[in-house]
């Protein structure tokens, strides 16, 4: 059994991801990345954009005020200032006199500041007097001013036109509504509960930032807290907030359609968070909106007439989301957008073509969606700024359009896993500034040219499964930084370019599965300091392994699978300390002839993150260290299928504790099975099929509860089977065939809800120990074999929902400690063994949903049956609740069908003479039936709800059935008007009934009653 199949089929696969999902991930996060730091960008310039609009307001303000000291002021001005206040006051050629309490008390001057503000100016400010309250008297001398220039008075008193007292108490407004905020979310870490105090200004809090003028809040930012809970309506009360910021916490629910009444709001992050609903319709009124990120979130529905009304909106994040159906011509509604990510949703239909008409936009993102159609010819004519084109994991056809290589700014290009055919533009490859450009998963034409070293910027090239032919040109090795080459499953041929092994860039080649040939280069990993992976699998390579390639020291990914190379496995590979994954599966490997060991596998002991190895189908014919057990704790996974190992298995084994796969079937092992295994507690599935292996399955295998396929078979192991194996409920898939066990102990086996099929092996009965057989919920064909009442102590035989013919076997009267029988839901016929009356210790059977037919057994636990246990069969009788057997049933009942078959046809002729007498009258009628007498004939149609229909039958009981046909039963019930009703229950899962309840209704909609 080879277990790598199980786990993935491409040995480029690292954590369950196969190579194009890690690709595309990694272009996600590359995104990602580039988008928040855009976004920081953002953020620096809305803060500098706000403080020279606050710097502008200020000066604006000072002019206005001087200007309002136009005419004497009162010697004296009494200023209301509150606990926690502070007093600003504008004066011109003004001298502080004193301060007093309640003109009582001086105020200490050190709560007093004087700034010159020019020759005729001075800033007076009162600084937090927390031990005054009251009045404070303020005194002035040559308070005889010039006027300064004609200003119209403003609507205050006179004292406020020369003093102006900036409030920085904390806004009840504001201050509310972070209390609801506070109060509607969780906060593992206590900061915000802790912080959020209402003994200090809300401006002091975390995550509140408050604009200078008015000192209102002006920004919420709780990224990253780990926050959970709902936004309230009442943040809809922060009239001022211009920044939200909630990104990658916990936060879930829909948005309060009070958020658009932030009118002044331009950021918008809700990214990271468990949101849900539509897109807010109401998202048009916030039309000073610049930035929206509602990215990774649950928000689902169409996004058509969503995104109109946002004049000033330059940047649109909507990725890992929901959203479905088409999109619309609205785009054209966003003259100033630069970022439009709307990745990893089910949106479908074609790209608008307004789209392509916005010249502001740099970034396209449509990865991972239904899209469907052809791109524009001419599709950068319109987007000279355009950086980025994600459309990959679509249903993109046609040819690439040339028009491509007319967006000279362009970065990335990805368009993979699209249906695009035909060559590759040559356009393309002069696009200088490209960095990263995902081509595979299309079915492409022709070669890699040689002018692919233009792209000398080029970080990413990914063209795998694109149907690539030719050789692998000697420019790409040309390509300075790239990181990240990917051109596996192609049909590339000839060596790989020395080049491309000399690059200090390269952290990833993948060239797997194509037709490449030749020797790896004596000096491989020596220039390779930063290679991660390196997959050459499915190749034809010949050569060695040599010890070169331990100077690769961040090498985690080693696949030379299926190939030709030869020789011994250096031991250095102990030196790749990083190394993950090891898979030199079906080469022609060998071990040092002087030794017996299989020495490189002591080496990779010092790999200490190996999770994978993978040496099957080698040569090896060695033995398995002893230190076997001094591998990674990190190892899931080993394969050494055919690798004539000649040796016992290691009792150290059992150190490995977080093996998943363990295969070392087809070898030539000894010994017992090492009792040291129960401490693989992670352990789904261990093969040591055919091998030489001795003496008892360990009972120590009942330990591993998740185990899921145990295969033993072709072995020399005898004694009997662990009782035990009965309780790991995981176990699907059990192999011990051709060994000398004895199968007497066997208690318990369970293997239902599988895709087992074929008929039931007749050498069932001779598990002759056997308790309890679930076979249900399988494939099961043919019939039961009589073998099966061999089985004297089986309490329980489950084989419902399978595909089991024939007769119930009357062998079955022998099992007399069965408890439990369930056949429902087979195509079994005939009629039920009368001799089943003697299972005196049976308590649940049930034959339903089959073809049986003939009397019911009576007696023994069959009185104590409902008819719940014989629904939906063909002819069964005999029962109280169903019709009575004739005397002659058992004897005469090929006659009796007959019988039954010419009755039937009678009756047909019958009921077609009376719907046509009733049709016949109903014409006559028709013409001199008057309108309101047609509603009186419909209103005579009484209808019934369900409840009711279960109460008049006393639950659908058997004391109301009426009979029972092939696809239903009928039962009898009297409503409170003593009216008695048939209502027929017809059984929908089986083939059919639909059918026959339409012909019934046909029958009855021409039936019309005489009044």
């Amino acid at each position: 059994m080879d277990f790598q199949q199980q786990e993935s089929q491409q040995p480029s696969s690292v954590s369950g991801m196969s190579l194009e999902e890690m690709i595309e991930l990694l272009a996600a996060n590359i995104y990602r990345f580039q988008q928040e730091t855009q976004a920081m960008a953002e953020q620096v310039q809305l803060l500098t954009s706000e403080m020279a609009d606050q710097v502008h307001l200020l000066a604006s303000r000072i002019t206005q005020l001087t200007s309002y000291v136009s005419e004497e002021l009162p010697s004296q001005t009494v200023v209301d200032v509150k606990k926690d206040e502070s007093a600003i006051i504008l004066t011109s050629d003004m001298e502080l006199q004193e301060f007093q309490e309640n003109g009582s008390k001086d105020a200490d001057e050190k709560d007093v500041e004087v700034q010159e503000m020019g020759p005729q100016h001075q800033l007076v400010q009162v600084n937090e007097p927390t031990h005054l309250s009251g009045s404070i008297l303020v005194q002035f001398s040559s308070i005889s001013l010039d006027p300064v220039g004609p200003l119209p008075p403003p609507p205050d008193s006179r004292q406020n036109r020369a003093i102006i007292v900036a409030n920085n108490q904390n806004n009840t407004v504001d201050l509310n509504a972070l209390l609801a905020f506070k109060a509607a979310i969780f906060d593992p870490q206590r900061i915000i509960p802790t912080n959020w105090s209402t003994s200090t200004s809300v401006c002091n809090w975390i995550g509140i930032t408050c604009n200078a003028r008015h000192h209102r809040v002006a920004a919420i930012d709780l990224s990253y807290m780990g926050i959970a809970g709902t936004i309230p309506p009442e943040l809809g009360n922060l009239s001022f907030l211009v920044r939200l910021n909630v990104m990658n916490n916990s936060f879930h629910g829909h948005l309060p359609t009070e958020l658009s009444r932030l009118l002044r709001l331009k950021y918008i992050n809700l990214e990271g968070n468990a949101f849900e609903g539509e897109l807010p319709s109401w998202l048009g009124a916030l039309t000073a909106l610049r930035y929206l990120s509602f990215r990774d979130n649950g928000f689902s529905g169409s996004l058509s007439g969503r995104l109109s009304n946002f004049t000033k909106l330059e940047t649109i994040s909507l990725g890992f989301n929901f959203f479905t159906g088409n999109l619309s011509e609205e785009f054209s509604a966003l003259p100033k957008l630069t970022v439009l990510d709307i990745q990893f949703n089910q949106l479908v239909g074609p790209l608008p073509l307004a789209l392509f008409n916005l010249s502001s936009l740099q970034v396209i993102g449509f990865t991972n969606n239904s899209l469907s159609g052809s791109l524009q010819a001419h599709i950068c004519n319109y987007l000279p700024q355009l950086k980025g084109l994600y459309l990959s994991l679509n249903n993109f056809e046609g040819e690439i359009p040339s028009g491509i290589g007319e967006c000279s700014r362009l970065q990335v290009l990805s368009l993979s896993h699209n249906k695009f055919r035909g060559y590759i533009p040559k356009e393309i490859w002069n696009l200088t500034t490209l960095t990263q450009l995902y081509l595979g998963g299309n079915d492409l034409t022709g070669e890699i040219p040689k002018i692919i070293g233009n792209l000398y910027n080029l970080e990413i090239l990914s063209m795998e499964r694109a149907n690539i032919t030719g050789i692998i040109p000697q420019e790409i090795g040309n390509l300075s930084k790239l990181e990240l080459l990917i051109l596996e499953s192609n049909r590339l041929r000839g060596p790989i370019p020395l080049k491309l092994f000399n690059s200090s860039t390269t952290r990833l080649i993948s060239l797997a599965e194509n037709d490449l040939s030749g020797k790896l280069p004596s000096t491989i990993g020596a220039f390779l300091p930063n290679l991660e992976g390196l997959y050459l699998g499915g190749n034809e390579f010949t050569g060695t392994i040599l010890t070169s390639i331990s100077n690769a020291s961040r090498l985690r990914m080693l696949d030379l699978g299926v190939n030709h190379f030869t020789g011994a496995i250096p031991r250095s590979l102990g030196n790749l300390r990083l190394l993950e994954q090891f898979v030199i599966s079906q080469n022609d490997f060998s071990e040092d002839s002087l030794s017996t060991e299989l020495s490189f596998i002591i080496s990779l002991s010092n790999c200490k993150h190996l999770r994978r190895l993978w040496i099957n189908e080698n040569p090896l014919n060695g033995f398995l260290p002893k230190s076997i057990g001094n591998l990674s704790s990190s190892l899931e996974f080993i394969d050494a299928t055919r690798c004539g190992i000649r040796s016992e298995i290691p009792s150290s084994i059992g150190n490995l504790s977080n093996l998943i796969g363990l295969n070392f079937a087809t070898n030539s092992l000894t010994g017992v099975i090492p009792t040291t295994i129960k401490w693989l507690l992670k352990l789904q599935m261990i093969d040591l099929t055919d091998n030489q292996i001795q003496g008892a399955i360990p009972s120590e295998l009942c330990y591993l509860l998740n185990l899921e396929g145990l295969y033993l078979a072709k072995n020399k192991l005898s004694g009997v089977v662990p009782s035990g194996l009965g309780n790991v409920t995981t176990l699907r898939y059990v192999y011990l065939n051709s060994n000398n066990l004895s199968s007497r102990d066997i208690l318990g086996m369970d293997m239902s809800e599988n895709c087992l099929t074929g008929p039931l092996p007749a050498e069932i009965g001779n598990l002759k120990a056997l308790v309890y057989l679930n076979l249900s919920n399988n494939q099961y064909l043919g019939g039961i074999p009589s073998t099966v009442g061999t089985l004297q102590d089986l309490q329980e035989l489950a084989l419902e929902h399978n595909k089991l013919q024939g007769l119930i076997p009357d062998s079955m009267k022998n099992m007399l400690q069965l408890q439990h029988l369930d056949l429902s839901f087979n195509n079994l016929e005939g009629e039920i063994p009368n001799s089943l009356h003697v299972l005196s210790n049976l308590q649940y059977f049930n034959v339903s949903y089959n073809r049986l037919r003939g009397p019911i057994p009576h007696g023994g636990p069959f009185t104590n049956f409902t008819n719940l246990s014989f629904l939906s069969n063909e002819a069964l009788c005999g029962a109280p609740w169903r019709q009575p057997c004739t005397s002659t049933f058992q004897h005469e009942s090929g006659t009796k069908r007959i019988v039954m078959i010419v009755l039937l046809a009678l009756g047909s002729v019958i009921l077609a003479l009376v719907i046509s007498i009733f049709l016949m009258r109903s014409k006559l009628r028709k013409k001199t039936l008057a309108p309101t007498q047609n509603l009186l004939l419909m209103a005579i149609f009484e209808r019934a709800s369900f409840h009711e229909l279960r109460k008049i039958t006393n639950g659908f009981s058997e004391s109301n059935l009426l009979g029972s046909g092939s696809f239903g039963s009928v039962y009898k019930g009297i409503r409170e008007n003593g009216m008695v009703w048939a209502i027929e229950v017809f059984d929908l899962q089986l083939e059919g009934a639909f059918k026959s309840f339409d012909r019934e209704c046909e029958v009855l909609s021409c039936l019309v009653i005489e009044i």
